[in-house]
């Protein structure tokens, strides 16, 4: 078993001077492994992609083109998910960079959700009337090629800590706020004793209610889910819900079900949130398998997010009235719960657009 001393060394070391907690005791695991080596150890070359999953040659010029764009980034825990010798394999589609993305197309540009309108602040987000989006991560574990957030400006949204004591005063200021949401980049990149600390300070907020995180760290690299992490989650007041990002069944592996339930242990509430992407999910069979899944190991589907139009990310998009037909006959197959709901973010909106 992994002891409070253990797992808080290896997760906050790089911040000491935060403000420190104690753990919960995680559930023994055989081969847990320090999340932040795990990180820095990630695949980021696109030869060593192609070389370590037995790739043809052929793709190596595509993987570098596109990795000039925008850089591979793959863990070793999520690579050896992905079938070797096989482009298409559906995870692998979601890492693997194409010439493809060099291509320019109509419509699909660097800011698709015109996120730059609605920052007040170093790092905080404010696009609806009662919630904020906090940076709290410039980084990510995993650069998945269809992000939306792939050529967001983090050198100008990575607060310092009296930055973030300016956006907390924004967010004292209106009453109308009830939630916050941690965001990146992968908010859980950040060390828990920083993570820690933002939420102590949320949680002095009397109208704040809930804290959400938008993560895929727990998918990506099981065992960022340590006793640090847990220990924050469970003391804080808010209501926590963590909305983990999964597109595929084939990422939910032994490692992802341990990680979910210890979550769950702590109090929290998962949902997931997948984005519709061709080749990779969008056929009704996969989709089913995916919400089955998921409930399997105590995750409630969200939300089926059409592809944001950004730029470099084309060659994912599943248009509208496919999406919509495929959601209509998905319905006829699972319960009502497992139903996730078919949504398009439009800039200026009040809210997600649902679409079926």
């Amino acid at each position: 078993m992994i002891t409070r001393t253990s797992a808080a060394l290896q997760s906050d070391s790089t911040s000491p001077d935060d403000p420190a907690s104690e753990a919960v005791p995680l559930t023994p695991r055989q081969h847990r492994q320090d999340w932040q080596a795990q990180l820095r150890d990630a695949v980021r070359d696109p030869h060593e992609l192609c070389r370590r999953l037995d790739l043809d040659t052929a793709w190596l010029g595509g993987a570098e083109t596109g990795h000039a764009l925008f850089p591979v980034r793959v863990p070793h825990a999520y690579l050896a998910r992905i079938r070797p010798g096989d482009p298409d394999d559906p995870l692998l589609r979601q890492v693997l960079p194409l010439d493809r993305e060099s291509e320019p197309v109509a419509g699909f540009v660097g800011d698709p959700l015109e996120e730059a309108e609605h920052r007040p602040r170093p790092g905080l987000i404010h696009k609806y009337r009662n919630r904020v989006l906090l940076i709290a991560s410039p980084a990510c574990a995993i650069n998945c090629r269809y992000c939306f957030r792939r050529h967001f400006p983090y050198a100008e949204n990575s607060p310092s800590r009296g930055q973030w004591e300016t956006t907390l005063d924004y967010l004292r200021q209106d009453t109308s706020i009830n939630e916050a949401i941690f965001s990146g980049g992968d908010p859980l990149a950040s060390p828990d004793r920083r993570l820690a600390w933002l939420a102590e300070r949320l949680a002095d907020i009397p109208h704040l209610k809930r804290l959400r995180l938008h993560t895929r760290l727990p998918v990506v690299i099981p065992d960022r889910v340590d006793s640090a992490l847990l220990d924050w989650l469970a003391a804080t007041r808010l209501q926590t819900v963590m909305v983990v990002h999964i597109n595929h069944p084939n990422e939910i592996d032994a490692g992802v079900a341990d990680a979910m339930q210890r979550l769950r242990g702590a109090g929290v509430t998962l949902l997931n949130q997948s984005v519709l992407l061709r080749g990779v999910n969008d056929d009704v069979e996969t989709l089913a398998r995916l919400s089955e899944r998921l409930f399997e190991v105590g995750i409630l589907p969200y939300y089926l997010h059409v592809l944001d139009p950004v730029e470099g990310a084309a060659h994912f998009d599943v248009p509208d009235a496919e999406a919509v037909s495929l959601v209509e006959t998905l319905r006829t197959r699972l319960a009502g719960f497992l139903m996730p709901r078919l949504v398009r973010e439009v800039p200026g909106e009040a809210s997600k657009t649902p679409l079926a």
